[in-house]
């Protein structure tokens, strides 16, 4: 008799990511290069200067400051959350990665081969 395991899920065990995952949130410029940020940091960062770090990628205005900010915090926040990628501490105002984020690093490093 055999076993029929078409419908079988995949139990991800090592922290890794499915690649589709990776690809979402690879995509946008500003997740990207947050990833790499934080890939380059030990422990929790503030959140504030996370952004602050992004804006001064884009040499943005005080109102360029703010729509960075705004967009991380209600869109790209809650994806790299519910990705398990990123802890965040609203009380803190800091995030930090997590082991999942790991699986991005290959990524990231060719993303950003020049900023090495």
């Amino acid at each position: 008799m055999m076993t029929d395991i078409s419908d079988a899920k995949s139990v991800e065990t090592d922290g890794s990511l499915p690649s589709n995952t990776i690809f979402e949130l690879l995509y946008d410029e500003h997740r990207r290069y947050a990833l790499y940020y934080l890939s380059r940091r030990v422990g929790a960062i503030s959140l504030e200067d996370l952004v602050d770090r992004i804006a001064d990628r884009e040499d943005a205005d005080r109102d360029g400051i703010e729509r960075i900010a705004v967009t991380f915090h209600h869109n790209h926040l809650r994806k790299l959350i519910d990705s398990k990628v990123l802890r965040y501490d609203a009380d803190a105002g800091t995030i930090e990665r997590r082991t999942a984020a790991r699986s991005l690093d290959p990524y990231l490093e060719l993303a950003y081969v020049d900023d090495l």
